[in-house]
């Protein structure tokens, strides 16, 4: 880059910053104080508090003896004080105004007061002065972006290299501690607002992260469920298809139109299992289970004794109770409760360590009520190892199937989960789609 290119692009820099002072520094913007999480207003109050005691030493300081030679008396600068200290306070809702404030009544104090003050005073401002400002200047920083608050520790500076230039005597000089007061201030208040912003952004950071597990293991779930459904409607179709093509040898002199008809049959769910698995079968790709077991029947309610055994077996007792007339249902039906049964059961071993549980199957008319009830654990349970897809998959399950699932802590202390499987086919619910997690 030639000199004449850098002399160019710093024009243009400079030609820029009038505009970037405008619209960093000219706004009434509200930007409350927030309140702490633990203190609450309490630093509020502390704000409000310190305005009056410096107020009152940047006063009493300015009613220190005039210099000879001068009007006699104390220096009439209440208002001019009371304003500066009322900055401080502004800085608690609209900073950048409060800024401007204090800015200006620093100013106009040290020129109305700089031939009446004795030598022996700091000067362009006092001590309860540069500790007002210092404090409106931390308040600013806490808000806004570190760039605005280097603008207003920047101008705060010339506005005193300014006033001292134009004292007409000599004072004492007060630009050391100006400098390392007001620039500690914006220090402190922006790295306080770095790890504010930090804090809050690694929140939000978290609540994506959580909503995304639940994404996933929603989908991990609906996979699974997926899977199990693909097996029972194979197996049906398979049926099917071999019952399209044995029926004509069990019957006599079969017409051709009767030949014609079960061929077309067979061959119709012939394609829609290849077309099925071809669809589905994709999911089993991403099972880590053994190939014995993937191609297990899925289980039903004909093996719920078992079930229980095997649970009973940890050392849990259960109780089983089934009402009304027991009948074969759906695959999907049976299936569903059979998982919601294991589900439930394995949140029992989880979550109740030594509690009792109770497995309650309600055959009605229309439907299957799956109930499991367990008491009070008698002992803290572990830790659970992540978020679970217990209750997730049950109420899945339930929605799938146009159903509802209840869950929650019962009276004495111990949980409930109550799902009802109709066996028609009803629109499935959105609302019961919600995911939910393990019980703790």
């Amino acid at each position: 880059m030639t000199g004449g290119q850098m002399a160019d692009r710093l024009a243009e820099g400079l030609r820029a910053v009038p505009g970037i002072l405008r619209a960093d520094l000219l706004t009434v913007a509200r930007d409350p104080l927030p309140r702490m999480r633990w203190l609450g207003r309490l630093p509020h109050g502390h704000a409000v508090l310190f305005a009056v005691v410096m107020g009152s030493l940047s006063f009493a300081q300015f009613q220190e003896p005039t210099r000879p030679g001068t009007i006699q008396g104390p220096v009439p600068m209440i208002w001019f004080v009371v304003l500066q200290a009322g900055a401080v306070l502004l800085a608690l809702t609209r900073p950048i105004a409060a800024w401007w404030l204090s800015t200006v009544m620093l100013l106009v104090t040290a020129l109305s007061v700089e031939d009446r003050l004795p030598s022996q005073l700091l000067y362009p401002w006092n001590y309860g002065q540069i500790a007002l400002h210092t404090f409106v200047l931390f308040l600013l920083a806490l808000r806004v972006r570190p760039r605005i608050a280097a603008e207003a520790l920047v101008l705060t500076l010339l506005v005193g290299a300014l006033t001292s230039s134009l004292a007409t005597r000599t004072h004492s000089d007060g630009v050391d501690e100006i400098v390392v007061s007001f620039t500690t201030a914006v220090v402190v208040g922006a790295a306080l607002r770095g790890r504010r912003v930090a804090r809050t952004r690694l929140v939000e950071q978290e609540e994506l992260t959580a909503e995304e597990r639940a994404r996933r293991t929603l989908l991990e779930e609906r996979n699974r469920i997926a899977r199990e459904l693909h097996d029972v409607v194979a197996h049906h179709m398979s049926v099917i298809s071999i019952q399209a093509q044995v029926a004509p040898h069990l019957a006599e002199n079969p017409s051709d139109e009767l030949k014609e008809n079960l061929a077309g049959i067979r061959q119709n769910a012939v394609e829609a299992l290849a077309e099925l698995r071809r669809v589905l079968g994709v999911l089993r790709s991403e099972d880590a289970l053994a190939d014995g077991a993937r191609h297990a029947p899925q289980p039903t309610l004909d093996r719920l004794d078992e079930l229980v055994g095997t649970v009973r077996g940890t050392g849990i007792t259960i109780l089983t109770d089934v009402t009304g007339e027991r009948r074969p249902l759906p695959p999907g039906v049976e299936l569903s409760a059979f998982r919601i049964v294991q589900e439930a059961l394995s949140n029992v071993m989880r979550h109740a360590p030594g509690a009792e549980a109770r497995v309650v199957l309600g055959y009605q008319r229309r439907g299957l009520t799956v109930r499991v009830v367990n008491t009070a654990p008698d002992r803290p349970a572990p830790p659970s190892p992540g978020a679970g897809h217990g209750l997730l998959g049950m109420r899945e399950r339930a929605a799938m199937l146009g159903g509802e699932l209840t869950t929650g802590p019962t009276p004495d202390g111990g949980y409930e989960v109550t799902a009802v499987l109709p066996t028609h086919h009803p629109a499935p619910s959105t609302a019961a789609t919600e995911t939910a997690e393990d019980p703790v």
